[in-house]
């Protein structure tokens, strides 16, 4: 027979884990209610600043992936050698904007025939590429890429290549594109958001994209 403390104790000791489980059932929907996505498209700090402004996506952050060398520095990735691309891992919500939609896009804001790097920026560390955890996202990419081809008429030699452990960029390289701390530049000094906006036109970048793309430049002009 059960005296009354007994019975509290279990009933204390149930709740407790009926509000754990809620927790983690909580966690597992939030979790599933985001997916990444990988890409490396030269500068960073542009394809970072041109997926933070598609709805549906809820952050964008700028690293090094698909090398060979722990923990890189900018310096390293830049020098070569190490065999990592600069790349932005993308966290969206696929139910306000779908994995398909997001490569779409992003072929459309490279130049995916360009084998030696992108616009200004030469070099391993500024090719293009697509990185992919599952045989589900290869399939997206693998379609997206055929999509992007037959819309150029020319080939494109974005390699697909497996997901590897990405490696933050260090905190200065984050949102440079809307900073606002003071730094001297080629044209002066200027404010974080004011040179990359320089930076990106004198790269060439949305130009050569229009070129490529015309109306289906999805970013193209936005500075």
């Amino acid at each position: 027979m059960l005296t009354m403390d007994t019975r509290h104790i279990k009933t204390a000791l149930l709740a407790v884990l009926i509000t754990v489980g809620l927790g983690i059932q909580c966690q597992k929907a939030h979790a599933a209610g985001t997916e990444t996505l990988v890409v490396a498209g030269g500068c960073f700090w542009c394809v970072e600043s041109d997926f933070e402004s598609v709805p549906g996506v809820k952050g964008a952050v700028s690293g090094y992936t698909g090398g060979k060398t722990k923990n890189p520095t900018y310096k390293q990735v830049g020098k070569g050698g190490t065999g990592h691309y600069e790349a932005v891992k993308i966290t969206f919500d696929p139910g306000k904007i779908s994995r398909e939609t997001l490569l779409h896009m992003f072929f459309r804001s490279v130049d995916p025939t360009d084998a030696g790097g992108q616009f200004c920026d030469r070099g391993e560390s500024y090719r293009t590429a697509v990185f992919v955890a599952n045989a589900s996202e290869k399939k997206h990419a693998e379609m997206a890429k055929a999509d992007a081809a037959k819309d150029l008429g020319k080939k494109v030699v974005t390699p697909i290549l497996p997901a590897a452990t990405f490696y933050d960029a260090e905190d200065y390289h984050q949102n440079y594109y809307k900073g606002k701390k003071l730094i001297v530049t080629r044209f002066g000094p200027k404010r974080q958001a004011e040179a990359y906006k320089r930076y990106r036109k004198a790269c060439g970048r949305d130009k050569r994209v229009k070129q490529l793309w015309g109306s289906a430049a999805p970013f193209a002009g936005k500075y």
